[in-house]
């Protein structure tokens, strides 16, 4: 049985009108002691899919590339956890207009600002100031991103020509893909060792769920990689993808198991 967190925790919920961002919320305001922040582009829309009464909740409206630093940065600041649920609007303007690098420029600035925080209020050895706790970074991505760090099995060559056609023609699986990259190879895995140093204060986790479907939270496992083909493969519950996100903030052994990882969960078979 994994450990939860104590002490009351602030997440910050990017994409939280989105099927899957909409579950975490509910899920982590149903748990003890969270408290949950959301940057919506409508608060009417928003509260169309949870109440606006939780004293725990609180939402804020914009657009994460176009708020202004002041504003994006009052929104990170005091937060253990940021969470990306960000996605592409799956019809012609949300695949090919703009902006075409949604999920990574808003990653790149959720880091950045988390990174300035660290630098203010990090430990220093001369000023013997106190070191802030790393703050949790996660993404969702999908299964068909690769892990940059080429430790996923090698796919079979027909996949892999599928990939680098839909690379190509669909802007938004590319990306995903940069995305994953800059949190593994820019941002990267601290210093590996136990001292609790980390780059820049982030740590992070890309959760690459099977294909999404619809249903309630159920039996599910998480792999370290992909097990099954890119079609016809597992299948995983959004909401089953919002319940590992959320025991990843929630719960400490499980964050310590998958951090600087890239884990698959998938849906048990009933």
């Amino acid at each position: 049985v994994s450990s939860s967190t104590a002490n009351i925790t602030t997440t910050l919920v990017l994409g939280g009108t989105g099927n899957t961002g909409r579950r975490l919320i509910e899920q982590l305001l149903l748990a003890q002691n969270q408290n949950v922040r959301a940057i919506v582009r409508s608060k009417e829309r928003f509260h169309e899919l949870i109440p606006a009464n939780n004293p725990r909740l609180k939402v804020i409206e914009g657009v994460v590339l176009e708020m202004q630093d002041a504003e994006f940065e009052d929104a990170v600041t005091g937060c253990d956890a940021v969470v990306s649920c960000l996605g592409h609007n799956m019809d012609f303007k949300g695949i090919f207009g703009k902006p075409r690098e949604l999920v990574t420029d808003s990653i790149k600035r959720v880091c950045k600002t988390i990174q300035k925080n660290h630098d203010v209020s990090g430990t220093s050895a001369s000023s013997g100031t106190h070191k802030t706790a790393p703050t949790k970074v996660i993404l969702m991505g999908s299964n068909g991103v690769a892990n940059p760090n080429g430790m996923d099995d090698i796919r079979p060559w027909k996949e892999r020509a599928l990939i680098s056609c839909i690379r190509f023609a669909i802007p938004p699986h590319k990306d995903n893909e940069m995305a994953a990259a800059f949190l593994s190879k820019d941002v990267g895995a601290g210093d590996g060792n136990d001292n609790g140093t980390t780059k820049g204060g982030i740590e992070w986790v890309v959760v690459r769920p099977d294909d999404l479907v619809e249903g309630d939270v159920s039996e599910y496992t998480v792999y370290e990689k992909p097990q099954a083909g890119l079609f016809g493969g597992g299948q995983t519950t959004r909401a089953n993808v919002a319940h590992f996100m959320k025991d990843l903030i929630t719960k400490t052994d499980t964050w310590k198991k998958w951090v600087y990882q890239m884990p698959v969960p998938t849906n048990i078979p009933a």
